[in-house]
């Protein structure tokens, strides 16, 4: 009976090992999301705008 007992206390045990590091799999996860995300606006701003009036740069050229 001390066996099943033991062996029951390690498997929960190594399934709060794995629970944990699906946490912390996850927060780094969010965290490389977010960082590609700040850097993504920061180059979607850095960009010039497009013209938004007149015919240089308004028009698209279906013959070319």
């Amino acid at each position: 009976m001390d066996v099943a007992v033991s062996d029951a206390v390690s498997s929960a045990l190594a399934m709060q090992g794995m629970q944990y590091a699906q946490q912390k799999d996850a927060v780094l996860l969010k965290q490389a999301i977010n960082s590609q995300a700040s850097l993504m606006a920061g180059l979607l701003q850095s960009m010039p705008q497009l013209a938004t009036e007149g015919t240089l740069g308004t028009q698209v050229n279906t013959y070319a």
